[in-house]
């Protein structure tokens, strides 16, 4: 299996979002690896967001 074909700044950046060491996320399997960004981006959904709260209104 190759490595993943991302820059090093992603996979750093991916490896700390995904809390895995970097060796393992750059031979983690695409489909695995997506998932797992899924998984993480339906997170960051349901958290409220600071500027949703702003008490501005239009």
């Amino acid at each position: 299996m190759k490595p993943l074909q991302v820059s090093p700044e992603t996979a750093v950046k991916l490896a700390e979002k995904l809390k895995v060491p970097l060796e393992h996320l750059m031979h983690m399997p695409q489909h695995i690896l997506m998932q797992k960004i899924a998984e993480l981006a339906k997170e960051e959904a349901n958290k409220p967001s600071p500027s949703d709260d702003s008490g501005a209104s239009s």
